[in-house]
């Protein structure tokens, strides 16, 4: 069991807030300032939240990344082409009465392959591996020459590199348990997973490559790149290209967020990144100075029509809201901390709690932009097993009417 290590990376930052919330209700809210939504209404995504609510094989996972095989980040583009969804750490058994399991295990990652806007059990085929046995286990684990022993993957952000003939790419880190005692784990390394075009599962003929994105920055935090990706491209489909990869990052105390920027085609040359001091670039990691505070340990950008870009997560990591900030640019700076969901399930027994929430515009409309959170409690190890549905994805529609 390994669900520690999520949740001991987001109670090291792990603060409630406690201002003024936007309750699901709330159909139109208004706030004065220009670094703000100033009109915009939430609803409910039952048809995504139900989907995943399952009682054999996959019955809960969080992560939830989406792109699609061309690389295409625009507002719907899942609709004229495939999604590639992927999870970090996933439950599979064979849920009973909705308050036990039997045969549980948990495995670290498992992916899923969208084929329309419209979810349905046909059109979001979920996908565990299995082994000679058949019995479920990863699809990814490290393989790196850092690599230590029992060390497995959490997995950031992805992208599609249209430099490198549409391969998947996806953030890995590093982890290892330091002992049996609840959330002791410590995170030894980022790597990035690239998956060639047109690779099929168990997506054998993957590649992994260690990066020195992780962070020990005196007087600033400690943290890891690979929290969001955006990427600025013409392929992508961006309003703006400058043709770099934004990759974003979290440092704690305090969730900030880092910015980093690389060029796809040299994504994995380390000597050719550089990061976001608050005034200019640097290619010196230390270098690296927080954009805004309160974010969560997953994150995601993204352009709206009228020029800005927005920020979208759950508030101080684990929390209540999911929330957003609003920027000029992709490196800020970035407005003030506003809510625009106020989560219902934060009630439900047993106590669950909502984290790393994120934007989905490939499976969204021009109208609405989808966006998850995940949910988990914090005696996860017992009530996985009495309130199995408690940890899986969850979604709302956010329309911007600004």
């Amino acid at each position: 069991m390994k669900k520690r290590t999520l949740l001991a990376a987001l109670l090291g930052g792990f603060i409630l807030a406690c201002t003024t919330e936007t309750k699901e209700s709330d159909p139109v809210v208004a706030r004065p300032a220009a670094d703000t939504l100033v009109n915009f209404s939430v609803r409910a995504a039952p048809e995504w939240t139900d989907l995943f609510y399952r009682k054999k094989g996959w019955f809960g996972a969080d992560g939830v990344f989406t792109m699609t095989v061309s690389g295409d980040e625009s507002r719907g583009a899942g609709a004229e082409d495939s999604v590639f969804m992927y999870f970090s750490d996933t439950m599979t058994g064979n849920v009973i009465g909705d308050s036990a399991v039997s045969d549980f295990k948990m495995v670290n990652n498992s992916f899923a392959w969208v084929t329309s806007l419209e979810p349905s059990e046909e059109t979001v085929g979920l996908r565990i591996n299995q082994d000679q046995t058949g019995a479920f286990t990863n699809y990814f684990s490290p393989t790196t020459p850092a690599t230590g022993e029992e060390e497995y993957y959490w997995f950031g952000d992805g992208f599609v590199n249209g430099a490198d003939d549409n391969s998947i790419n996806i953030f890995g880190y590093r982890v290892y348990d330091t002992s049996d005692e609840s959330w002791a784990f410590e995170v030894r390394g980022v790597t990035l997973l690239t998956i060639p075009r047109g690779s099929q599962p168990p997506f054998e003929d993957h590649v992994q490559i260690d990066l020195p994105l992780y962070m020990d920055i005196e007087g600033v935090g400690k943290g890891t790149f690979g929290s969001g990706v955006y990427v600025n491209t013409e392929w992508a489909g961006a309003p703006d290209p400058d043709g770099f990869l934004y990759v974003y990052g979290l440092l704690d105390p305090g969730k900030h967020l880092v910015v980093s920027r690389v060029r796809p085609e040299n994504v994995k040359d380390a000597s050719a990144w550089q990061f976001w001091t608050g005034e200019s670039w640097s290619e010196n990691i230390n270098e690296t100075r927080p954009v805004t505070d309160r974010v969560s340990n997953e994150v995601s950008l993204t352009p709206l029509n009228d020029g800005r870009y927005l920020l979208v997560f759950q508030s101080d990591g684990i929390g209540e809201y999911t929330s957003v900030r609003i920027a000029d640019s992709p490196t800020g700076p970035f407005g003030p901390l506003q809510h625009v969901w106020h989560v219902p399930e934060i009630s439900d027994p047993p106590g669950i709690i909502p984290y790393n929430a994120k934007a989905h515009p490939v499976l969204s409309t021009e109208d609405e932009l989808l966006i998850s959170y995940n949910t988990i409690s914090l005696d996860y190890f017992n009530d996985i097993l009495r309130h199995p549905h408690m940890y899986r994805p969850r979604f709302f529609w956010l329309k911007i009417e600004d």
